[in-house]
């Protein structure tokens, strides 16, 4: 599933398209959305913000777009007049002058008063997005009671505690804060929360300037440059499971946690003593 440098780039993308331009047509393909066809045509796009893993499309009429990409949705861009050839469903459709902007395969799409779009669902139990957050923001997240006591390799994918962060950037993150994913924020001490707090902003940052990178930048283009495929440069960790580790030659291990693979490097990221205890207990 995307994570939130990716929704911004394909919210940047559709933004291009759409931003300060009238929308001359607008297709739901949901029932209960039809009603919106008439409301929103004719309106002025104001720009795109994404939350998360959701886009909120902005109307002068004070009406939002809520779509949330989910693991299959795409969203895809052409001239006014050009349908994009794809098998996908179609969900929505926007159209101006020059461009429209198509939404294929997703189903989490609803339509709300902007002034009120705290009070969607998924909107109002994210915590801060990665894209936008300050660090002071994400050190209130990390020393919160509510999440203090809970293993980071499992608290990183959960929306509420940080909006954004999907399965590639919680490895990264942890790797590069040198942080074993068993530990918990009420494990570390402030450093080792700054360092985490600091990667998790810069990694997405750098993901989502550099298409996907969260590799040491110079370290990743002279990788390249040697001819060593993308795959093998792009992170510090993640899909690397059997590698040296860029850091300090160890190999890189791949382990489950909350059902979904997590890789890091148990030199640079050592077990902390309390989460050793509990997991042989």
């Amino acid at each position: 599933m995307p994570e939130g440098p990716e929704i911004r780039r394909a919210a940047d993308i559709v933004e291009a398209a759409l931003k300060n331009r009238t929308l001359t047509g607008v297709f739901f393909a949901f029932d209960h959305l039809k009603r919106y066809e008439k409301d929103l045509k004719a309106s002025t796009i104001l720009g795109l913000e994404t939350r998360g893993k959701a886009i909120l499309t902005h109307t002068d009429r004070g009406l939002s777009i809520y779509s949330h990409n989910q693991l299959y949705g795409r969203w895809m861009v052409s001239k006014a007049g050009q349908v994009p050839k794809s098998n996908r469903q179609l969900r929505l459709a926007l159209h101006n002058i020059k461009n429209s902007a198509w939404l294929y395969s997703a189903s989490d799409i609803a339509v709300m008063e902007t002034s009120e779009l705290l009070r969607h669902p998924f909107l109002a139990r994210i915590g801060p997005d990665i894209m936008s957050a300050s660090l002071k923001q994400v050190m209130v997240q990390l020393n919160d009671p509510r999440f203090r006591r809970r293993r980071l390799g499992q608290l990183l994918l959960d929306q509420a505690f940080l909006a954004g962060v999907g399965n590639y950037l919680r490895s990264e993150a942890l790797h590069v804060a040198g942080i074993h994913p068993l530990a918990r924020p009420g494990d570390c001490g402030k450093k080792e929360l700054k360092a985490l707090g600091e990667a998790i902003l810069a990694l997405a940052r750098r993901s989502y300037e550099h298409n996907g990178v969260t590799n040491d930048l110079a370290q990743a283009s002279s990788l390249k440059a040697a001819g060593i495929p993308r795959r093998e440069y792009r992170h510090w960790v993640f899909s690397r499971e059997g590698r040296e580790c860029f850091s300090c030659s160890g190999l890189i291990t791949k382990i489950p946690v909350a059902s979904r693979r997590l890789y890091l490097c148990s030199h640079c990221q050592p077990a902390p003593v309390m989460a050793s205890q509990s997991v042989v207990n």
